[in-house]
């Protein structure tokens, strides 16, 4: 990356990171704030926070970490509040958090597990993005980069909740961008497929318990998925959000990313 997407007009970008304090959130902090951005950083675990900011991560950047969850608009209010009090703009909003969702056939999902996974992964979304718009248009326009799945533009069995709730956010995502676009602020989702990492570690051995097959067997299907034969990484997915947050990637929006060494399908193979 060149730097610019860490710097406007000579000073420190302003950047929101949801789900901030570990994985791919943690990885997307470090990032910007490896290339001196001021970045404020959500994130429901307060002990994943606690032992975020007790890292030594933010030089030559500045890290703040606010305790909120995204599924409660007023959480939502309280993190933007603070940014507007102390920076009073935004250049780029990461609408990172979300949950995995119960692994079941839609017949046998809760309807609270449903709720709880559109309420995190959609709500969020629109909650942030709400409160993010004023602000990035207090800064003359920016980015916002929202986070879908392959599952947005395909399916997967037994994931109902989350693949309903990762297609709704690219409908989100591209109504934002024509609404906002005359504004000069880009809005785009990115949909990775499987993300090496604790969290698809879980995701496989759920799906396995589910389907009475190894963890072994549930991975090497999902890599069967993959062209590549490939898992993304956590920086993958950070260095495509530098990208689109830069001006190199100053007219991209509206756009649904893939970063799965391109998905071939998502089979049904219940049987």
């Amino acid at each position: 990356m060149t730097g610019q997407a860490e710097t406007r007009d000579g000073d420190p970008r302003i950047v929101a990171i949801t789900a901030g304090a570990s994985g791919i959130g943690r990885v997307v902090a470090e990032a910007f704030l490896e290339r001196g951005s001021i970045v404020y950083l959500c994130d429901i675990d307060a002990d994943a926070l606690k032992e975020a900011a007790s890292a030594d991560v933010s030089p030559p950047g500045t890290a703040h970490w606010i305790q909120a969850d995204v599924s409660r608009y007023e959480d939502v209010q309280r993190f933007f509040a603070r940014i507007e009090e102390e920076q009073g703009r935004l250049d780029v909003l990461v609408n990172n958090a979300g949950i995995a969702g119960p692994t079941a056939p839609a017949a046998d999902v809760d309807p609270a597990d449903w709720d709880r996974t559109i309420a995190v992964n959609l709500n969020g979304q629109f909650y942030c993005a709400r409160e993010a718009i004023p602000l990035l248009k207090a800064a003359g326009g920016g980015s916002m980069v929202n986070m879908s799945s392959n599952a947005g533009v395909s399916a997967l069995p037994l994931r109902a909740p989350y693949t309903a709730s990762k297609w709704a956010v690219i409908g989100l995502t591209k109504t934002l961008a024509m609404e906002l676009g005359v504004h000069k602020i880009r809005v785009n989702a990115i949909c990775p497929g499987s993300v090496s990492g604790e969290r698809i570690d879980r995701v496989i051995e759920s799906d396995a318990a589910e389907r009475g097959m190894t963890a072994d067997q549930i991975r090497d299907v999902y890599l069967r998925q993959s062209s590549m034969r490939i898992f993304a990484s956590a920086d993958d997915v950070a260095n495509m959000i530098l990208f689109l947050s830069s001006d190199e990637g100053g007219v991209i929006s509206g756009q649904a990313i893939g970063i799965d060494g391109h998905t071939e399908t998502q089979a049904n193979w219940l049987d």
